[in-house]
C-alpha cells in the first residue's frame, strides 16, 4: 500500500488551479449584526453561492478533473444524502462523464430532484 502524505502548500495550489474553472469564487461577508451578537469579529464565507450551493463543489471537482486527468473514467460512483450527490452529478455532467449516486432512501426530495436534472443515475 502507497504511503499517504499530507498535502503541500504546491499540492493546493495546484488543485485550486485545476478547479479553478469550474467552481465559483465566493466572498467572505461581514455581519455588524453577528459581529455584536458574537461580542467580536465574525467571518462568513457564502458557500450558498457555490455551485450546488455548498462547499463540496470543490472536493467533487478536486476528484473529477484527477480523475479525468489520470484514468478517463467512463463514470463516477458517489454514496450522499444530497449536497456531494449534487456537486458531482454537476462535476460528471461537465466533463461527460456518467453518474451514479447511491442517495438514502430519506434523501430530500429537493435534492434528489436536483441530482437527476443533473443526468445522474440515483439508487436508493
Amino acid at each position: 500500500m502507497p504511503e499517504f502524505l499530507p498535502p503541500t502548500f504546491a499540492d493546493l495550489y495546484a488543485t485550486a488551479a485545476r478547479i479553478a474553472p469550474y467552481i465559483v469564487r465566493t466572498p467572505v461577508l461581514r455581519s455588524a449584526g453577528l459581529d455584536q451578537l458574537a461580542g467580536g469579529t465574525v467571518y462568513v464565507k457564502a458557500e450558498c453561492l457555490q455551485r450546488g450551493g455548498a462547499f463540496k463543489a470543490r472536493g467533487a471537482f478536486s476528484a473529477v478533473t484527477r480523475l479525468v486527468n489520470e484514468t478517463r473514467p467512463e463514470g463516477v460512483l458517489a454514496f450522499s444524502s444530497g449536497n456531494h450527490a449534487i456537486a458531482v452529478a454537476s462535476a460528471a455532467k461537465e466533463f461527460g462523464l456518467r453518474a451514479v449516486l447511491v442517495m438514502p432512501a430519506d434523501s430530500p426530495a429537493a435534492k434528489l430532484q436536483r441530482v437527476a436534472a443533473l443526468g445522474a443515475v440515483i439508487v436508493r
